[in-house]
């Protein structure tokens, strides 16, 4: 696509389908979105309707052909979208090389074309000025040098401006208009004037001025509006580079145990359950879980974190990720479309498809733009002809050639494609950085509003908190009881007791006999001929063991630091007290911080005991708790937060019991770390699930906004400013007049200007 009124026209004809409920058409990726009745209308029905406009064609692009433009088809339905392709874009990206070589192939040749033109206009103004001959009329009363032109300028114009005529033409015939029809009006009518004049110059031959032929005009506007095509082109596929790098990320082979035997297949033909061999260096090719050895891998290309990560047996990997030392087998728990990689590109491409509502009045001024500037143009030449002799503005000599000329510089000038692509540009380059960093941002609209996030409420377990109990104190009589608590410990499958052997750590492991689980007290057992007893302060008491003030001090103090406390006894007494948390993420702190910082308050939101939640609250510098609230009420309470204090209220959580209040917030910020449902509910999912990105979230969506805004103001006031000072209003007052040719150039450079300025978030986000 190289126009954004295409943008309105496409959405225009498939919206008018019967059966089809949601259309969007993104310009910068030129991607169709749309919801409609399978019952009602086909795939084919809308390749037809596209098809109907001439210029462009429905593709898919796995299978379709190379053709001017590429639209991917993505069947919406709700709030899921399932892309109809996979994700190897092979053929697409072969389309948009196709057509970026044809394109540059024909933007050189109509340099070559336009260099005579050069010579001839330096000739005639240079002649005249300094006496030089002009050269002789043939066949009568026709000029030379206006012959050459008309030669060399109508296959320019014709040939190399073939497809902007074929789609202004083709609009014409459904009744539609587009940036083409400006563009092949303006210069049309520059070459029919000049070749009157050059084939019969005595109409003309009266007025002042009249014999003047736009030749080179229309050969430079044509040059220049290709050109532009060219340059934006190739800017937006540098907006697209973050998606396209996601792609290349995918490994090409893997290496597979099958019938005992080591063997290469082809990525594709990885299965579930595949036993994958992986030696230093080499990349992942799909998600997986350790079975045997340990590494240390490079996740910085999914998560965006830099320092590789430590794995061992039962430990999850990524495919795509790169094993920096060490050689293990894995077992592929996920493969195709389902692994990690794939997913985060499907998103990405989901969140590009979609509308930011910053660009609706772009898109609004875009839909009617073309009628608009014709409009003006026709305006301008009926002032220019008629009214402005009147006021003797200019003599009525020159009044056909000034008014002819004027309408074609504001044809030409005008511009809605820098207004199309002002919104959708950002967004490719912001959500694709992001997802680089580990940020999935599905739509964009999420990235819009983020900025405006005022409150932040954090779910507490597994958010804020590690979600994994840890022993934080062990006070114990005497190092020879540890076996004795290891041991029994050991039988329990209690979060708890797992916390405490993995404290211990390896020790020496003894017989157990006569193990007891009692529920919600403890557990009791005989080891090495001893009673031991490891529980709460209640099945000590039931069991008639003695407690020295020592322990119970103890205790108290560890209750005060948000712990809970489990006693250990052997035989009649207690030898040892162990505190237990869920220990607070090493960023939280930090990341609550730069919130602060940020002008954003902070909330946290628990089931747990108020008591408990106020002292890690405390702890981080949460502004504040909302503590004992049942999971059936989060969203109840992101529901009154919104109301009472009129703000953006974003939610972060990794559970299902956070799912409600992710979608209830303005902003749902799901830990990649969590449950599918909280991720498949969330608008930004952070696929670390690391509290920083929580930040770096709002800064991603703060400069990306800075970027559209100034997108945006350049776009309308070029139209604003450029528009009017083409139709000559600064003419009677300052004698100043805009030439077409640096119409057409500053047309070109308008959309080109638009998507170089996206292209400095990848500066501004390092």
């Amino acid at each position: 696509m190289h126009c954004a009124s295409c943008k309105a026209l496409i959405e225009d004809i498939v919206g008018d389908i019967d059966g089809v409920s949601f259309v969007l058409v993104n310009y910068a990726t030129e991607k169709m979105t749309v919801e409609y009745d399978d019952k009602k209308i086909t795939i084919a029905a809308l390749k037809k309707a596209v098809s109907s406009l001439g210029s462009y064609q429905l593709v898919d692009t796995t299978k379709g052909k190379a053709v001017l433009a590429s639209l991917e088809v993505q069947k919406h339905e709700g709030t899921e979208m399932n892309a109809q392709h996979d994700h190897g874009m092979t053929l697409d990206e072969e389309m948009r090389a196709k057509r970026y070589e044809n394109l540059k192939s024909t933007v050189f040749w109509l340099g070559i074309g336009s260099i005579p033109f050069v010579f001839i206009m330096f000739w005639m103004t240079m002649g005249l000025a300094l006496g030089w001959p002009m050269p002789e009329t043939i066949f009568g009363s026709t000029s030379l040098f206006h012959l050459l032109q008309f030669i060399l300028a109508t296959p320019i114009l014709f040939i190399g401006g073939k497809e902007i005529f074929q789609s202004a033409i083709q609009g014409l015939k459904v009744k539609a208009t587009n940036m083409d029809t400006l563009i092949a009006m303006g210069t049309g009518t520059a070459w029919v004037y000049s070749t009157i004049v050059t084939f019969f110059p005595r109409i003309f031959s009266d007025i002042e001025g009249g014999m003047e032929v736009y030749f080179e005009a229309a050969v430079f506007i044509i040059f220049f509006i290709m050109l532009g095509r060219l340059l934006e082109m190739r800017a937006k596929g540098q907006a697209s580079a973050a998606i396209k790098a996601l792609l290349h990320l995918q490994a090409k082979e893997a290496t597979v145990v099958r019938n005992g035997k080591e063997v290469v297949v082809p990525v594709e033909e990885v299965v579930l359950g595949d036993s994958i061999i992986i030696k230093p260096g080499q990349k992942l090719p799909v998600d997986g879980v350790i079975t045997y050895g340990s590494s240390s891998i490079d996740e910085s290309m999914i998560t965006g974190e830099s320092l590789p990560v430590e794995k061992n047996v039962d430990d999850e990997v990524i495919g795509a990720t790169i094993n920096s030392s060490g050689s293990f087998r894995y077992k592929a728990t996920k493969v195709g479309a389902d692994t990690l990689l794939s997913q985060i590109i499907q998103m990405v491409e989901e969140a590009q498809a979609t509308q930011a509502p910053i660009q609706r009045l772009a898109d609004k001024v875009a839909s009617v733009f073309v009628p608009s500037v014709i409009t003006i143009a026709i305006c301008a030449w009926i002032f220019w002809y008629f009214i402005a002799v009147q006021f003797g503005i200019i003599s009525n000599a020159t009044s056909l050639q000034f008014a002819i000329y004027i309408a074609i510089t504001v044809l030409i000038i005008a511009c809605p494609c820098a207004l199309g692509l002002a919104t959708p540009t950002a967004v490719m380059v912001g959500t694709g950085l992001a997802a680089q960093r580990g940020i999935l941002i599905k739509d964009a609209k999420a990235l819009e509003i983020a900025h405006e996030i005022q409150i932040i409420v954090f779910d507490k377990t597994g958010t804020l908190t590690k979600g994994k109990p840890e022993v934080q104190t062990l006070e114990i009589e005497d190092k020879k009881y540890i076996p004795l608590l290891y041991s029994i410990e050991k039988e329990s499958h209690h979060p708890l007791a797992d916390a405490v052997v993995r404290y211990i750590g390896k020790t020496k492991r003894m017989k157990v006999e006569k193990f007891i689980d009692i529920p919600g007290k403890g557990v009791k057992a005989i080891i090495d001929g001893k009673k031991v007893v490891v529980g709460t302060a209640r099945l000590m008491i039931e069991r008639k063991l003695k407690i020295s003030e020592k322990y119970l001090q103890t205790a108290y103090n560890l209750q005060k630091q948000a712990q809970t406390v489990s006693f250990f006894a052997v035989e009649t007494s207690v030898v040892g007290v162990i505190g237990i948390s869920d220990t607070i993420k090493d960023d939280a702190k930090k990341a609550i911080r730069k919130l602060k910082n940020l002008g954003i308050q902070t909330m946290m939101l628990t089931g747990d005991n108020t008591k408990t939640a106020e002292i890690i609250g405390k702890s981080l510098g949460i502004d504040e708790v909302l503590a004992e609230v049942l999971p059936g009420e989060k969203a109840e309470k992101i529901k009154q937060l919104q109301k009472s204090h009129d703000s953006v209220v974003a939610m972060v959580g990794d559970g299902i019991n956070d799912a409600p209040a992710l979608a209830t917030a303005d902003i749902g910020i799901a830990m990649g770390t969590g449950t599918d449902v909280a991720i498949a509910t969330g608008d930004i999912v952070l696929v670390k699930g690391t509290l920083d990105k929580v930040v770096e979230s709002i800064e991603v969506s703060r400069k990306t906004l800075q970027i559209i805004k100034q997108n945006l103001f350049w776009a309308f006031g070029y139209n604003v400013i450029g528009i009017p000072v083409a139709a000559g209003i600064l003419y009677p007052f300052f004698g100043i007049l805009l030439s077409p040719i640096i119409a057409s150039l500053a047309m070109a450079l308008s959309s080109v200007s638009v998507v170089s300025n996206s292209l400095r978030l990848k500066y501004l986000m390092k």
